[in-house]
């Protein structure tokens, strides 16, 4: 049986034909399941999920504003995946700008500091979503 994360972005979307073609086709994840009739679909990639809908107007939804593109304003996903390379090249087959170029950037982390490359990129709705890839761990360098 397929395994829900416990916490999973549902993101709305306004053309979920576009946006699975830019969540599964560029960044590579699989469709767990969907429900076309309902404008839905459930994306996992190696344990990373998302939920995708379709705005409708007359279904009901759980809308606290009008939505206004870029949607997702103050929020960024971050993803881990084994490489960013492939996926870059993905991106750039389909046309698709990156937001912030990949750099290999430290974070510290109590002690040592943790090491990724990354990039974000738009989705189609203007969430970004920020690809990492790790690189290790490394003592806090004194200043």
């Amino acid at each position: 049986m397929f395994e829900r994360n416990r916490l999973v972005p549902e993101l709305m979307v306004t053309d979920l034909a576009g946006s699975l073609a830019f969540w599964v086709h560029c960044l590579g994840f699989q469709v767990a399941y969907q429900r076309p009739e309902d404008g839905f679909a459930y994306l996992d990639l190696e344990g990373a999920q998302v939920m995708l809908e379709q705005v409708d107007p007359n279904a009901g939804q759980w809308l606290t504003a009008p939505l206004h593109k870029p949607f997702g304003r103050g929020i960024n996903l971050q993803i881990d995946v084994q490489a960013v390379a492939p996926i870059m090249q993905r991106l750039g087959e389909a046309g698709v700008d990156l937001y912030r170029a990949c750099k290999d950037t430290w974070y510290r982390a109590g002690l040592v500091e943790a090491g990724q490359r990354e990039f974000i990129v738009q989705d189609p709705d203007g969430y970004l979503v920020r690809l990492v890839e790790r690189l290790g761990e490394r003592p806090v360098s004194p200043d």
